[in-house]
């Protein structure tokens, strides 16, 4: 049983990734652009350069979008955690110590799915898994995902 889901972890992480950053990236795209509920659920956009939503905005939108696609996945996740720290202890931990209490579970799950992610790689069905294949091609290497496990 263990093998079966050894086999199955880089698609979970890759399904896990793909979620991830597609959420993050609709809160971007939500607060730039007004579209599914807009900034802050009024409908609204983000005056371009305010400081910190509309910064955040398009680290979210560029950011998740990386991530969703596995693109750099290590880097944009790297950003995107510490945006969600910043989130967290800047805005949200003022007005109470808990997450429950503040209001800041979204940034506080963010920001520790997004630090998995920087340990874990995008996983399968990722960009970066496509040119991690062919620079091994090019280079007559071969990868993990190439390599069968010798049973014990």
């Amino acid at each position: 049983m263990n093998g079966r889901l050894d086999k199955a972890q880089p698609y979970a992480v890759g399904l896990f990734r793909i979620v991830v950053g597609l959420l993050f990236a609709c809160h971007g795209a939500a607060s730039l652009f007004g579209v599914l509920g807009g900034a802050a659920g009024t409908g609204g956009t983000l005056a371009a350069g305010t400081w910190p939503g509309w910064y955040a905005a398009v680290i979210q939108l560029v950011g998740g979008t990386f991530v969703l696609l596995g693109l750099g996945t290590r880097v944009a996740a790297l950003i995107t955690s510490g945006s969600m720290a910043y989130a967290y202890f800047d805005v949200h931990q003022q007005a109470a110590l808990w997450p429950i209490q503040n209001g800041g579970e979204a940034s506080a799950m963010f920001c520790w799915a997004f630090l998995l992610l920087v340990f874990t790689g995008s996983g399968a069905l990722g960009v970066d898994r496509l040119f991690a294949k062919r620079s091994a091609t090019a280079t007559g290497e071969r990868t993990s995902a190439d390599q069968t496990p010798v049973a014990a």
